[in-house]
């Protein structure tokens, strides 16, 4: 294939699998849990651990997303800066809220013991952080671009 066609193609696919990405429902914690489960705490804990880790890269890369597709959208100067410091001011709020969120979440193991408390609480953000970020790709899909 030539690299005029390789990038014709490039240009049709890629936002269609960018868009289907985007339309994966974000794991529950239930559902993290069961997929981390194995024979031990510490296994399950490392794999939640590592799932966390990675929908915290995914959010970051959501935030910067949208605070580039606001310094690119075709809009008056006064509503893009509105939006930015929106932008800014949401991210600070969602990060007190998932935080009190999974402290409530993993209070409700109550006495168990190990590492049930701390899994919970990984889950939990790792959840967040997924819905976050689907959350943010969803809201900048439409803009118009300058």
């Amino acid at each position: 294939m030539t690299p005029i066609g390789l990038g014709l193609v490039m240009a049709i696919l890629l936002p269609r699998l960018v868009l289907a990405a985007s339309t994966i429902p974000a794991l529950t914690e239930r559902a993290l849990r069961e997929e981390c489960s194995t024979s031990s705490q510490a296994r399950m804990l490392a794999c939640i651990a590592k799932r966390a880790g990675e929908s915290q890269e995914l959010l970051r890369d959501a935030e910067t997303n949208a605070a580039r597709a606001l310094a690119g959208w075709d809009e008056d100067d006064r509503y893009v800066n509105q939006a930015k410091a929106r932008l800014g001011r949401s991210n600070k709020e969602f990060e007190k809220y998932r935080q009190v969120q999974c402290d409530f979440s993993s209070s409700l193991v109550g006495g168990a013991a190990g590492n049930s408390h701390e899994i919970d609480r990984l889950a939990c953000l790792a959840e967040l952080n997924n819905r976050r970020a689907e959350q943010l790709r969803d809201e900048i899909s439409a803009l118009p671009t300058r």
